[in-house]
């Protein structure tokens, strides 16, 4: 990456996101996180999604609240799927107007340079769609940054020294599992499974169990509310209403936090595969210095109850989770910014 001259990094706004598939961030040198929305968008219906789109009637948590209940005239989209864009069009109107939400704009002038996170399997269609839906946004230059290394760096970890780190990142869309060194990613992994597979598998299992169909934010608040990635712990119960498929009329059903885990296995089973398979094939130098450090968990999937506690147990490691887990990513980011001597970027 190539040195800006000192009175032109003055002058030049360093903005840092995390575009992710639940939640969008935006971090801002000297301000902190300037914004923290769903990625949500929703529009006024105009023929199929598209350049065709008409004006967006909501953006971030206002669009959210539509998921499922928005009115015939009315589209609630999600573009992001697996932590990169899935609609193109909805993407870019839904980055600018976040872009307008933090009031960046006022502040770009003429410079503004964008430091976006992409998990580690993005291909280089996804990579170059992202940077154009920032350009679009009003960046000025794009730099894409691992989304492991990023929240490595928001978590504090010690990345520009040899000795190893592992960071465990788990996302709406996408787990990222990253060892780090020297500064860079020495091994990275990812799997497609994150918050939304956690929602997807309680809808499933609740089906299954007892012919109610949950919508997707009842299946969510379930989830934070006695979610657990343990079966070893006191059991819990919340009443939960979806709709019955046996005659299609509301029902309330009571679900407890062991139900729950035993929705959550199967996509549990895929991260903690991601875990191992990071273990064995990161150089053993490392792994030694990662049994002493333990591993570091961030994203919103880090706050699933227990998680930590799961993965001492099928790896024998030290497990924590990191400070602010949700916002470790874009701040790692905005550090990554600031450090031009990190090789941090894509």
């Amino acid at each position: 990456m190539s040195h800006t001259p000192f009175f032109g990094r003055l002058f030049q706004q360093s903005v840092a996101v995390d575009l992710g598939t639940a939640n969008t961030l935006i971090y801002m040198r000297d301000k902190g996180i300037v914004l923290n929305e769903p990625s949500v968008v929703c529009f006024q219906k105009h023929g199929m999604p598209g350049p065709g789109y008409a004006r967006i009637a909501a953006v971030g948590t206002q669009a959210k609240q539509l998921l499922g209940r928005s009115p015939l005239n009315l589209e609630a989209v999600r573009p992001m799927q697996h932590g990169v864009i899935a609609n193109f069009p909805a993407a870019e109107q839904m980055f600018r107007e976040f872009v307008d939400m933090a009031q960046l704009r006022s502040l770009f002038v003429r410079r503004a340079e964008f430091t976006v996170c992409v998990p580690s399997n993005a291909t280089d269609v996804e990579r170059r769609a992202i940077r154009e839906a920032a350009m679009a946004a009003g960046a000025s230059k794009v730099n894409l940054i691992s989304e492991s290394l990023a929240a490595a760096v928001g978590a504090g970890l010690p990345v520009g020294q040899a000795r190893g780190s592992m960071v465990v990142a788990v996302g709406g869309g996408t787990t990222e599992v990253g060892v780090i060194a020297l500064g860079g990613v020495v091994y990275k992994g990812s799997v497609r499974v994150g918050g939304d597979q956690f929602d997807s598998a309680i809808i499933n299992h609740v089906r299954n169990l007892y012919g109610v169909v949950l919508g997707d934010q009842t299946a969510e608040y379930v989830k934070k509310t006695i979610g657990t990635a343990t079966y070893d712990v006191p059991q819990e119960t919340m009443r939960a209403t979806g709709r019955s498929l046996e005659d299609g009329l509301p029902r309330t059903i009571e679900l407890s936090n062991h139900d729950v885990a035993d929705a959550l296995a199967v996509p549990l089973k895929q991260v903690i595969g991601a875990v191992k398979a990071a273990l064995e094939n990161a150089p053993p130098e490392l792994v030694t210095d990662i049994a002493d450090t333990g591993i570091v968990l961030a994203g919103g999937g880090a706050l699933l109850a227990n998680l930590d506690r799961r993965l001492v147990a099928e790896t024998g490691l030290e497990v924590r989770v990191a400070d602010e887990p949700l916002t470790c990513a874009v701040r790692g980011a905005g550090a990554a910014a600031e450090r031009v001597d990190m090789g941090a970027f894509e």
